[in-house]
């Protein structure tokens, strides 16, 4: 059925197919979810929404309901996990196509999950994704400019994440739970719908935090969790995790140890460290941070050590705003910096990187490396005397999108180990 309505979109005229647009995909979404019979109505179905932090949390949630022995599904752009079976998410899009989505989802319920949490975007919603789609809880994690020229403007994009918490509302589940971040200026919308659990998270609900070189620490009430994950974003993920987890039933020693236990989060802060023959120890970082605020977020979470920061600018064709001002973020926080190719699609990959040369006052500092594995060995080998390099903007995606959709296949934590060790 899917690739008959593709077959019907590909002959019809561009003007007339956006205007019916709308109509395709809700239609999408229907055939969808009969076809795989509703299967999110026999699972706690658990959404995870917001510009930065959506897969992070999504995991930690997903490993704190297995550690209360729940049998559980999980949909990132990470990865797409069903019990103890993992796939790589090689899809380059969070949420793939509706038929993807809800056989995931059936998949899951012939498994014997009993919850799934379920990465959703704006972008996904906009594509009607989250349609016919029964969710019990949504986590909002925070807002900030991003796929504005997709959207049309910043409204536009905050819409589409409020029409995910719009279908929690209207859903027939019950009990419902939306949690919000608080702390962000948008938080509060999210927790206007009518449901029973409107649930918000903040760092002021916590009796202290501390920020480790190789985690963080978080005081609720009498218990400290340590958390070996880094960096503040990392606390208010966590932050986020336990709010609903709890909400949901599941005690505090149970996410304590859950937390205690986590795995590194794959290209997410990701470390990869090497010593040289002359004994100095060499991090690299792999992270997905491709907005100005994650970017300067990450910067931020190793301020203590000399960094060498290695970037492009993610998706050719898109947000061209912000090349200058991550350019010049870097420019703040980077002792060295090397801009590469990353996602050009059907643009000059050397436009895009002289964008962002624009934002780099200090000319000395910078280098133009647009092949990416000689641009991370190169970084590599400016930091042999010891410290950090940053590799920002891909995280786990598994190609670099050239023009044409050309994909060539990508790891930068593959790349990174192979020349680490070669260093």
């Amino acid at each position: 059925m899917e690739h008959l309505l593709y077959a019907v979109r590909k002959f019809l005229p561009r003007r007339i197919f956006t205007a019916i647009q709308p109509y395709y995909h809700y239609v999408m979404a229907y055939v969808a979810a009969v076809r795989f019979r509703h299967p999110s109505r026999r699972l706690i179905l658990i959404g995870v929404t917001g510009t930065k932090g959506k897969s992070s949390t999504t995991e930690i949630i997903a490993r704190i309901l297995e550690a209360d022995g729940k049998k559980v599904a999980s949909l990132s752009t990470i990865q797409f996990k069903i019990g103890d079976t993992i796939e790589r998410n090689l899809f380059k899009m969070t949420m793939p196509g509706r038929f993807f989505v809800q056989h995931f989802l059936a998949r899951a319920v012939a498994a014997g999950c009993t919850h799934a949490v379920v990465e959703m975007t704006s972008e996904g919603a906009k594509q009607y994704r989250h349609r016919f789609l029964d969710i019990d809880a949504l986590v909002f994690t925070n807002l900030s400019p991003e796929h504005i020229e997709s959207h049309g403007s910043f409204e536009n994009y905050k819409n589409a994440k409020l029409s995910i918490a719009a279908r929690v509302a209207t859903g027939s589940k019950r009990p419902r739970y939306i949690v919000a971040n608080v702390d962000d200026e948008h938080g509060a919308d999210f927790l206007k719908f009518p449901i029973e659990h409107p649930l918000s998270y903040s760092l002021r609900d916590l009796s202290l935090y501390t920020l480790h070189k190789d985690g963080s620490s978080l005081v609720i009430g009498n218990t400290t969790l340590r958390v070996p994950l880094i960096g503040l974003f990392n606390v208010y993920n966590v932050l986020a995790a336990i709010t609903l987890t709890r909400a949901l039933g599941v005690s505090l020693s149970i996410i304590e140890r859950a937390l205690h236990d986590t795995p590194p989060i794959a290209g997410r802060v990701e470390q990869f460290s090497t010593t040289t023959r002359e004994g100095k120890r060499v991090t690299a970082v792999v992270d997905y941070a491709h907005t100005p605020d994650s970017l300067e977020k990450l910067y931020q979470a190793f301020k203590d050590s000399p960094k060498v920061c290695v970037l492009g600018n993610t998706g050719g064709g898109r947000d061209t705003w912000k090349r200058p001002e991550m350019g010049g973020i870097a420019d703040r926080y980077c002792e060295r910096i090397i801009l590469t190719n990353e996602d050009p699609y059907d643009e000059d990959p050397r436009k895009i990187v002289n964008d962002m040369e624009k934002g780099i006052l200090n000319k000395q500092k910078l280098e133009i490396i647009m092949d990416r594995r000689a641009a991370i060995r190169s970084a590599l080998e400016a930091c042999a005397d010891g410290g950090h390099v940053l590799i920002s903007g891909k995280g786990t995606d598994p190609y670099i999108m050239g023009p044409d959709n050309t994909k060539e296949p990508w790891s930068d934590a593959e790349v990174v180990q192979q020349e680490l060790a070669r260093l």
